[in-house]
């Protein structure tokens, strides 16, 4: 991950200097969390730099946002335009996408109302989220002591700041005892997610996934996975699932905009399967891949093409 090369960020409807991009101490997410974001991928294929599902990141952010009570002050319309700036300001054909709406300089207190909502979205280079390597040799996880939300605490499918608290604890045991990542279980023991990935086992020839009820953040790549799994011919089960499958599993991976398509050959320090990327796996990742590069059909509109200049120009 580097800043380097970041010049603009847009902060409530205007390109600002990387160096100035900068909220008030008193502004009540300082304070307690109260924001929403999201991540996305821009990717250079071969037809020029594209978007990954960008309506429905979007999308996915307004439901956030209305779990939280917190009106957005942009179309959504406006707002895929404004990421568009973004990425143009900067002159990247390819980078990571960081919205957030948060609420800024009011009333401290628990009570939100009285703050205002603001917006800002920063873009950036960022490659594999757990190493270059990963995506061929998979990384080494472990079953974290930190379980994800109970029902009705912190609601899981709004992808809210204050959530990854819990992601933050997760992770940091996993590093700190020589593991890449961590997996959590739900309020009732059975598979959740990652710190910041959803999670997939392949056993006796199916595709299993935890359900939305399982406290899980309704992974845009997740989908996308189930959706080129089930093209594949594969099938594909959202279902409970207990710890001890990862033991068990003939391959396990993680899916995420940061994690993409990433295999996991070791849990607890005991191998999955043969203890490195399996056929499915690799089946997934290279037509998740190939769809990015523009070496597969588009064949569901997933890929948004970045315009080289603004619809206000236009």
């Amino acid at each position: 991950m580097s800043y380097e090369d970041v010049k603009k960020v847009w902060m409530n409807g205007r390109l600002v200097d990387f160096a100035d991009a900068k909220i008030h101490a008193f502004s009540h997410v300082f304070h307690y969390g109260s924001a929403m974001f999201e991540g996305a991928r821009v990717y250079k294929t071969k037809n020029g730099s594209a978007a990954f599902r960008l309506d429905e990141h979007i999308k996915r952010l307004f439901d956030s946002c209305k779990v939280y009570r917190m009106e957005i002050p942009y179309t959504r319309e406006e707002f895929k335009e404004a990421i568009f700036d973004t990425i143009r300001a900067n002159g990247f054909d390819e980078c990571y996408i960081r919205p957030v709406v948060y609420r800024g300089l009011g009333a401290l207190g628990v009570n939100p109302f009285k703050s205002p909502i603001d917006v800002l979205i920063a873009v950036w280079k960022w490659g594999k989220y757990l190493g270059d390597e990963a995506i061929e040799q998979g990384v080494d996880v472990c079953v974290s002591s930190w379980n994800r939300m109970a029902p009705n605490t912190f609601p899981a499918m709004a992808k809210a700041t204050g959530n990854y608290l819990n992601s933050a604890l997760i992770k940091m045991e996993a590093v700190v005892n020589g593991f890449t990542e961590g997996i959590a279980l739900d309020n009732g023991g059975r598979i959740s997610e990652g710190s910041g990935e959803n999670i997939f086992l392949v056993y006796g020839g199916r595709i299993l996934t935890p359900p939305l009820a399982g406290t899980i953040l309704p992974g845009i790549t997740r989908d996308t996975v189930v959706t080129l799994a089930r093209d594949a011919g594969y099938t594909v089960t959202e279902q409970q699932i207990a710890r001890e499958m990862l033991y068990l599993a003939d391959e396990v991976f993680f899916t995420g905009t940061a994690a993409e398509v990433t295999p996991i050959r070791s849990v607890d320090r005991i191998p999955v399967g043969n203890g490195r990327r399996g056929p499915v796996t690799e089946r997934l990742q290279k037509d998740f891949f190939g769809l990015l590069r523009g070496d597969l059909e588009d064949r569901y509109g997933w890929l948004t093409p970045v315009p080289t200049e603004s619809a206000v120009s236009r």
